[in-house]
């Protein structure tokens, strides 16, 4: 499979920011394109104009991808191109792999499991459930390992 553009959704946290290294990676190897991804989305209250609040959350966001981008390009990326998405981070990062022609998608994930991903969701999950883009998921540093599944147990290697 060759990868030649490989989409990496931020959302300005430490935690999205982990994908970066992987995806850099790959991009160095492959000669690929890294196209960042930020869905941006305004909160305002009910009544009020969205119009100032969208137009500054697209801006900050545009800001934050060109740092970001800039970061990749000092650490031997060559073709870094950003890209913000108005809208809910699932169904965007699922609409811009199609619209840019990912040919993989780096994102990292809180690895929640049970109770809290019900309650908090999972975009990682959403997106895997939106796209048939290949997707490579990083596990957040230090996030709890589920235990082995009971009653399953891993098969012996055969001796001989």
């Amino acid at each position: 499979m060759k990868i030649d553009r490989i989409l990496v959704p931020l959302d300005g946290s430490v935690l999205a920011e982990a994908a970066l290294d992987a995806a850099a990676d790959f991009a160095r190897a492959a000669s690929s394109t890294i196209v960042l991804l930020r869905a941006a989305e305004a909160h305002v209250f009910p009544g009020a104009d969205p119009t100032d609040a969208q137009v500054r959350a697209v801006s900050e966001a545009e800001d934050y991808l060109a740092r970001a981008a800039e970061r990749l390009r000092q650490h031997g990326v060559k073709e870094v191109q950003t890209s913000v998405w108005y809208g809910a981070p699932a169904e965007s990062i699922a609409e811009a792999a199609r619209v840019r022609q990912a040919d993989l998608i780096v994102m990292s994930s809180h690895g929640r499991g049970g109770l809290g991903r019900l309650i908090l969701g999972s975009v990682a999950e959403s997106v895997l459930r939106s796209t048939d883009t290949p997707i490579l998921l990083i596990r957040a540093t230090g996030a709890p390992l589920a235990g082995p599944t009971p009653g399953l147990r891993p098969r012996e290697a055969s001796r001989g």
